[in-house]
């Protein structure tokens, strides 16, 4: 079994720098929550509280608050003694976290049709033009994939909900690891953008069913693996 102690943080004269807009408890939320989602702490990696207090020189109270809300996103589990473990990869969580997304991304979607050609939409396609320069190359999957987040939550931006994308996105850390699992090859790279391309030309078109439809689509490609991508990673779900 892992340990993890910390050491992740960006860190300023030995520990971790917050300020005023952003507290010690949300870097140390992010900074954690990133590396379960990357896989880089994989799941039944133990998390000691005490020592990742220790590691990014904060006290142990915004430890304990980012590990509460850790668990509230279903990503760790804490048991007597401050010992708190990576949970594994919930089959059924990620169905259930796949529904909500694709609710909330069809909708937004049909209501950007229904706008017209807006900012959000220039700037979805801005983002399309730097993920085509990268589509392909598996050494550059980390920018394609921040680019992929960037695009989503633009659609999200243009019809006034970022709060929204905020809350679907931490309720889906089980559905985010199985795509990281699924993310690491040529032709899904190649796929996702395809599917970017065909949400914008349905947006583009003012037909909010035919944008929600190449959505439902794009959406569903991991999910359609899922079986695969539990078989080749068998010790990684519950």
């Amino acid at each position: 079994m892992n340990t993890f102690t910390g050491g992740l943080i960006s860190v300023h004269d030995g520990g971790i720098k917050a300020n005023a807009h952003v507290p010690a408890s949300a870097l140390v939320y992010d900074e954690i929550r990133s590396r379960i989602i990357s896989l880089v702490l994989p799941p039944e990696t133990t998390l000691v509280r005490a020592e990742l207090a220790d590691s990014f020189n904060v006290s142990q109270s915004p430890v304990r608050e980012a590990i509460m809300r850790l668990e509230q996103d279903g990503l760790v589990v804490s048991y007597p003694q401050s010992r708190t473990i990576v949970t594994k990869i919930d089959v059924a969580r990620i169905r259930e976290e796949h529904f909500l997304r694709v609710a909330a991304e069809c909708e937004v979607v049909h209501q950007l049709a229904e706008m017209g050609e807006s900012s959000a939409v220039l700037k979805a396609k801005g983002i399309v033009k730097m993920q085509e320069a990268l589509a392909g190359d598996i050494e550059q999957i980390d920018l394609f994939k921040q680019l992929d987040e960037t695009f989503h939550a633009a659609l999200f931006i243009g019809v006034s909900q970022a709060n929204l994308h905020l809350q679907v996105t931490a309720r889906s850390g089980h559905l985010a690891r199985v795509r990281m699992l699924d993310l690491p090859r040529a032709g899904k790279m190649l796929s996702v953008l395809e599917g970017h391309k065909a949400i914008i030309e349905a947006i583009q078109s003012g037909d909010g069913n035919l944008a929600s439809s190449e959505m439902r689509q794009h959406l569903s490609g991991t999910m359609e693996r899922l079986p695969q991508i539990v078989e080749e990673n068998r010790h990684l779900f519950s």
